[in-house]
């Protein structure tokens, strides 16, 4: 491959004439060479398809089926964008996605194409490529070599959704050139090699199994195994069955794995690494120990525009240094926020004051979102890039990850890091997976609210807490909801913005702790509507959950 390529097409075009293998998927392989192959005649076909008068756009509704990767090889030599269709979107939503976003062809499979059936997609075409009509309209093209001469690096490549809690899905913008220096960096930064294999088992709609999995490996001239859709059950068994060295995960992926039957041969892998995002220490410690592969939790913004990687050195609970330009910034005064001081165990000393938004105020890659100013506006202000994230910074210029900004808890005046309470109740030996998050206060501010998914003891629960000495005095959960399966999105990420919706006002079981109390016990109905918990915000909709006094759950699979 060539290392000094500047834009996705010159790597997926360096793919010719390399045989080894390239891809698997179930029981298919595919070589390099095959690969490269396939998207020049996936380039044609679109080159004929697309109006000249369109944007050139293509939208893709696919699992990690073999047709996702050609299509995206196939954008870049053909100079077009793919926009990643979340499946999890339904009807209206679904159309938004796709009509804003300007796709005038939209590939699919028959298991998906129910999900667009009597949209309203108006001068949408779509393309169903596990049929004999795709096939038909794509055998005259299998002649196509590679030319990577119609792309340059400023041409987009990539629209994908960023997940938000508050209005439409925004679509960040990706160009050739950004994903291709994306790719070559984190291959050098982790030793990525030709001989390597990267298991791609994230979906490939969201931007971390893109930019952080499949691109390095381009770079690289790496093999690709792809799994459909996630699986912990099915993770070690891939793993051994293409020989996988590296990996990227989002959210509870790592918890979920962790959930499996542990077994004595697990270590027997060929894994070196995985890289990703907000597994916790308590889990990554536990899976290099199982499995003896050692997670990097790093930091970037889905849209580019900062990022954080750990370096030796870096404290523990920390994700890395902040990098020239990197700031932490109070975002009503826009000062910067005063050095974080931890005591002996840990715990943060000064949240009220410390906790803060990571502002990039350096040059950085952000490209803007697809026709969307408003948006645009919103991540840069006074010349630099908001990423909408919260963090503290210490003495020694480390970065420590407290939330997102709508993860911002205020407990009697004192700013909590979400995060960092979710690590510690990582430790609790009932939990599979928790979630912290902020309920409004009957009087003002707010409270702490936890679920968990496991084994919830409240008499235990209390002895674990008195025994964290990391704990703050005002970190320890004033509710408890047991679940038993934690809620995510598609991309395994915990489904926070529902969790906050609902609060206490949920279906499954709520433990609290009265003020003055040092013992949960359950919430009732009364204790909403005419005890120390009826609000004075207005009228709030739903219901006390029932369930037995000690709840097991279930981590998703």
């Amino acid at each position: 491959m060539e290392s000094s390529a500047r834009t996705v097409a010159e790597l997926v075009a360096a793919g010719w004439g390399d045989h080894r293998p390239g891809l698997w998927c179930e029981e298919r392989t595919f070589s390099h060479h095959e690969m490269a192959a396939g998207a020049a005649a996936r380039a044609a076909l679109l080159a004929d398809l697309l109006p000249p008068d369109a944007e050139p756009h293509i939208g893709v509704l696919l699992d990690n089926t073999p047709e996702y990767p050609l299509w995206l090889g196939a954008a870049a030599l053909a100079g077009a964008a793919v926009a990643g269709i979340n499946p999890t979107r339904r009807g209206p939503e679904l159309a938004r996605d796709i009509l804003h976003t300007d796709c005038r062809i939209v590939l699919t499979d028959r298991t998906r194409l129910p999900l667009l059936t009597g949209l309203d997609l108006p001068g949408v075409r779509l393309l169903c490529t596990d049929t004999q009509e795709y096939d038909d309209l794509l055998a005259p093209y299998a002649d196509a070599r590679p030319d990577a001469t119609r792309a340059t690096p400023s041409h987009r490549l990539l629209l994908y959704f960023t997940s938000g809690s508050t209005g439409a899905p925004k679509a960040a913008v990706c160009t050739q050139g950004r994903l291709a220096a994306a790719g070559h960096s984190l291959a050098g930064h982790f030793g990525v090699g030709r001989d390597d294999v990267h298991y791609i088992c994230m979906p490939m709609f969201h931007g971390n199994a893109v930019i952080a999995d499949w691109a390095p490996a381009l770079a690289a001239g790496a093999g690709v195994a792809l799994r459909r859709r996630f699986s912990a059950s099915g993770f070690l068994t891939d793993v051994r069955r293409y020989g996988a060295t590296y990996f990227t995960y989002v959210g509870r992926a790592v918890q979920y794995i962790l959930a499996t039957e542990e077994r004595r041969d697990d270590r027997d892998n060929p894994l070196r690494l995985g890289f990703g995002t907000e597994a916790g220490a308590v889990d990554a410690a536990a899976f290099e120990r199982r499995f003896g592969v050692r997670l990097v939790e790093g930091y970037g913004s889905s849209e580019g525009g900062a990022a954080v990687q750990w370096t030796p050195g870096t404290p523990a609970g920390a994700v890395g240094p902040a990098t020239p330009g990197l700031v932490v910034l109070d975002p009503e005064t826009r000062q910067e926020c005063p050095a974080a001081l931890f005591d002996s165990t840990g715990r943060l000393l000064n949240g009220e004051e410390a906790i803060g938004e990571l502002v990039n105020r350096g040059p950085n890659p952000f490209e803007g979102y697809w026709r969307n100013p408003e948006a645009d506006a919103a991540r840069l202000r006074d010349g630099a890039y908001w990423t909408g994230d919260l963090f503290c910074r210490d003495a020694d210029g480390f970065l420590y990850f407290a939330g997102r900004a709508d993860d911002r808890i205020r407990v009697d005046s004192e700013n909590l890091a979400a995060a960092m309470i979710e690590n510690i109740l990582a430790r609790y030996e009932g939990a599979d997976a928790v979630a912290v998050y902020a309920v409004p206060d009957p009087v003002t501010g707010d409270q702490v609210m936890a679920a968990i998914s496991g084994t919830f003891d409240p008499e235990g629960f209390v002895r674990f807490l008195a025994a964290q000495p990391d704990l703050g005095t005002k970190m320890a959960p004033r509710f408890v909801r047991v679940v038993q399966r934690m809620p995510v999105t598609a991309t395994n990420k915990i489904h926070r913005a529902r969790l906050r919706k609902e609060g206490i006002r949920c279906a499954d079981p709520v433990w609290w702790r009265p003020a003055g109390e040092d013992v949960y016990r359950r919430l009732t109905p009364a204790d909403i509507e005419e005890g120390p918990l009826a609000p004075t915000r207005g009228p709030a909709s739903g219901g006390v959950g029932g369930g037995a006094p000690t709840t097991r759950g279930a981590a998703a699979q």
